[in-house]
């Protein structure tokens, strides 16, 4: 069984027991996160497609930690003139344990 959520404006396909890292959400290590943005959630016999959300579907995560991505670096520079500017960026992201997929008929 897998299901594709949304979260952090981004697309993911899950499965149960798997570890994802999504846009920095606002939770704590150790608690529970419930995802309500299902587009479709598939067993092995049937495919059910929300419009655009499953209703009644939910996913239940825990969050395993925050953490940032490695660094990135930003160049500008103009040519034939004398402008250059370098910036760096790490960007936060909430690791999430997938613990259960729930469709309520």
């Amino acid at each position: 069984m897998y299901a594709i959520i949304e979260t952090g404006s981004k697309q993911y396909k899950i499965t149960k027991d798997s570890v994802l890292k999504v846009e920095k959400l606002n939770a704590e290590s150790g608690t529970d996160v419930v995802i309500d943005k299902i587009l479709m959630i598939s067993d092995n016999e049937k495919i059910i497609h929300g419009s655009p959300y499953i209703a009644g579907a939910k996913v239940v995560a825990t969050v395993e930690g925050v953490g940032r991505y490695p660094k990135i670096i930003v160049h500008k520079q103009r040519p034939r003139k004398v402008y250059r500017k370098t910036n760096g960026h790490r960007q936060f992201y909430t690791s999430l344990k997938i613990k259960d997929i729930i469709l309520e008929a």
